[in-house]
C-alpha cells in the first residue's frame, strides 16, 4: 500500500498548478464633482500571460466601449488614460455617470478571463433653478408656484422667498411649501400675498443658486366681469322657476294639449254653458292654464 501511495504523491507535487487571471478593484464605487477627474482602479493577476488584453467597457441601455485594442474610442478619446489596468476619465460630467467593466483577457492561463466593476457618480452643484410665478392672480383663487433644478446630484431641495423673505409654513400660514419638489401652494389668495418672489435651489456639492425674483400682483375681480357672473346665475335661476311653475301646472291637469282634427262638417258653436258654482275652478288655475298656452315643457 505504501509502495503505491509513493508514486502518487510524487506525481501531484510535481504537476503544474492551475491557476486563472484575477482581477478586482480597490474601490469599486468612486464619486467625484463635476469637471474633476475620475479615477477607475483595477488590478489582475496572471498565472503565465505577461502582456494581457485589457478592455474598459461602459454599461447603459447597451454596453459600449471605453477602451479597446489599445485605444479608447468615443467621447473618451482624448480625454482619459490608462496605467496598468486602472482608467482615469478627465473633467467628468454628469454624462459620464453609470457603471464601468474592466476585463482582462489573459489567453495563455488556465482560465483566461477575468472581470471587476467599477460604479462611478458624479455630484453636481446646485443650477439656477426654473421658476414659474404669474403677473398676477385674482383674489381667492387657488395658487401653486413652481421652482426646478433638474441638473443637481444629488437632488436640490428648495426655499422659497417673498420679499427677500425665506417663507416657513406652519399651521397657521395660509400656505404649504414642498422642500422636495419645489412647490409653493395658497389655497385662496389675498391682497396681502402680492410681493417679489423668488426660490433657491441647494444640495451639499455647491453653493445654493437662486432664480431672479419675479412681481405677483392680486387684483380683485372687474366689475363687468362680476356683472357677467351674477346675470348668468340670474338667468338660470328664473328658467329652473319657469319650468318647475309648468311642470306643477301639468301635474295639476290644467295644462294638456289641444288634438287638432280635420272635419268637413261646418262647425257650429255650442251654445253656452250654464255656470255652475261648484265646477268653477280657483282663479290661480285659470291663470297657470293660460301660462301654460304659451309655454311647453317635457316634466
Amino acid at each position: 500500500m505504501k509502495m503505491l501511495a509513493l508514486p502518487l504523491l510524487i506525481t501531484i507535487l510535481h504537476s503544474p498548478v492551475s491557476l486563472s487571471v484575477t482581477v478586482s478593484s480597490s474601490k469599486p464605487k468612486v464619486e467625484v464633482h463635476e469637471h474633476t477627474d475620475a479615477v477607475l482602479s483595477c488590478e489582475f493577476k496572471t498565472e503565465k500571460d505577461q502582456n494581457p488584453r485589457i478592455e474598459w467597457k461602459k454599461k447603459g441601455k447597451g454596453v459600449t466601449f471605453v477602451y479597446f485594442n489599445h485605444k479608447f474610442t468615443g467621447s473618451y478619446a482624448g480625454r482619459a488614460k490608462i496605467e496598468g489596468a486602472t482608467l482615469t476619465i478627465h473633467s467628468v460630467t454628469q454624462k459620464d455617470t453609470g457603471e464601468y467593466r474592466c476585463e482582462v483577457t489573459a489567453s495563455e492561463d488556465h482560465v483566461n478571463l477575468g472581470e471587476a466593476t467599477v460604479t462611478l457618480n458624479v455630484l453636481v452643484p446646485p443650477h439656477v433653478p426654473s421658476c414659474n410665478v404669474p403677473s398676477s392672480v385674482f383674489v381667492g383663487s387657488g395658487l401653486e408656484l413652481l421652482c426646478k433644478d433638474k441638473l443637481s446630484v444629488p437632488p436640490a431641495t428648495y426655499r422659497w422667498y417673498k420679499d427677500n423673505k425665506a417663507l416657513t409654513a406652519t399651521g397657521e400660514t395660509p400656505y404649504s411649501i414642498d422642500t422636495n419638489k419645489g412647490t409653493l401652494k395658497f389655497k385662496s389668495v389675498s391682497k396681502v400675498d402680492a410681493g417679489m418672489y423668488r426660490c433657491e435651489s441647494s444640495n451639499s456639492v455647491g453653493a445654493p443658486k437662486s432664480c431672479v425674483a419675479q412681481q405677483l400682483k392680486v387684483i380683485d375681480y372687474p366689475l363687468n366681469m362680476t356683472i357677467l357672473i351674477a346675470g348668468a346665475a340670474g338667468l338660470a335661476a328664473f328658467m329652473l322657476f319657469c319650468c318647475i311653475c309648468v311642470c306643477v301646472c301639468r301635474h295639476r291637469g290644467c295644462c294638456k294639449k289641444s288634438k287638432k282634427t280635420k272635419s268637413t262638417k261646418s262647425y257650429n258653436p255650442p251654445p253656452p254653458p250654464t255656470r255652475n258654482v261648484s265646477d268653477q275652478r280657483p282663479r290661480y288655475q285659470i291663470r297657470a292654464c293660460f301660462a301654460c298656452i304659451h309655454l311647453e315643457c317635457n316634466c
